[in-house]
Parts: C-alpha cells; sequence; structure tokens
C-alpha cells in the first residue's frame, strides 16, 4: 500500500534544507518533548544539528525516557531538561526567560478526543491556557519563532478537543 493512498492527498514534499538551516545553531525547546508527537519532533530536530536543545514536559519519566534516547544519539549535543506544567505561566516565563531559545516548538497537549471529552477541564486548561502562557512566555524571552502544533481536528472543529486546538491557534494568529 502506498503512502499517498493512506493520506487520500497528495504527499507534500519536505524542504530538508530549509529546516536545517531554520535549526541549524540554534537554541531549540520542545513542549510536550516526552509524548510521542514531541518525541518525534525531537529526533529530528537533533537530527538537524541544533546548538543546544531543552526539553519541557510534566512527565518525569517520560522526559527521562527521550533524554536518554538523545544523549545516546547525539552525545556531543548540550541538552537541558525542565519537569515543567505549560499550565503554569510562570514557570514557563521563568524557563524561557532563563533558556532564551532562538526556536520553540509547542507540542505539549491533550490529544486524545475522548479523554478530552471526560475532561473538558483538563483540555482547556492545557490546550488554550498552556498555549497561551507558552506563546506569552515566548514573547517576553524574545524568541525568534514560536511553531504551534496543531491537529486537523481544529478545522471546523467537531469536538471539545478540537475547540481547545481551535482556540489556541486563533490566540497565537492573534499576536
Amino acid at each position: 500500500v502506498a503512502i499517498e493512498d493512506l493520506l487520500g492527498r497528495p504527499q507534500t514534499p519536505l524542504d530538508r534544507d530549509a529546516m536545517e538551516a531554520l535549526i541549524d545553531a540554534k537554541r531549540v525547546l520542545v513542549t510536550g518533548a516526552g509524548g510521542c508527537i514531541g518525541a518525534e519532533l525531537v529526533r529530528q530536530i537533533t537530527d538537524l544539528n541544533p546548538r543546544l536543545m531543552a526539553l519541557l514536559d510534566h512527565s518525569e519519566h517520560n522526559l527521562y525516557t527521550i533524554e536518554m534516547e538523545t544523549a545516546e544519539r547525539h552525545p556531543g549535543l548540550e541538552v537541558r531538561s525542565f519537569i515543567a506544567d505549560v499550565r503554569d505561566g510562570a514557570v514557563m516565563e521563568r524557563i524561557l526567560a532563563g533558556f532564551r531559545p532562538d526556536l520553540v516548538f509547542h507540542a505539549a497537549a491533550l490529544k486524545h478526543v475522548p479523554l478530552v471529552e471526560a475532561n473538558i477541564f483538563e483540555g482547556v486548561m492545557t490546550n488554550v491556557i498552556g498555549t497561551v502562557n507558552v506563546a506569552r512566555a515566548c514573547i517576553g524571552a524574545g524568541v525568534g519563532a514560536m511553531v504551534q502544533i496543531s491537529t486537523d481536528k481544529a478545522v471546523n472543529p467537531s469536538s471539545i478537543m478540537g475547540a481547545t486546538k481551535r482556540i489556541a491557534e486563533s490566540f497565537c494568529q492573534a499576536l
């Protein structure tokens, strides 16, 4: 089975040279670094020669796991790990002001629709308030760019999870 058949659309080729130019020799921070999407971002970013990599997650175990994997794959790369929750704006401000990243990939989110539907408050706090906190901390720390990792469910949302991600996108676009 071809990947194009599964996508239902033409495959978009990645511009690896542009991605490397964006990341090469930069100070990069990934929120939600221990999650499935965040960890994959860390793997791909660290292959593109950042100067310094910061990993942020609220799960100690997940953070430790991706930190150890990164150290094994890139032993010469300086990595800093932060156990923190994006829902705490003061902590986000402190971490970003201290680390001063050039680039932030914001992947920390609750992404499983049934769980967010059953835990609406948690979904709003993480996906909306967490994104607001990270975006404001990026502005305060003079971050060059923040990449908001979202979902197709934010387009014409039909679930609480999709609505929380759409609100987060709208906030970032408004900035």
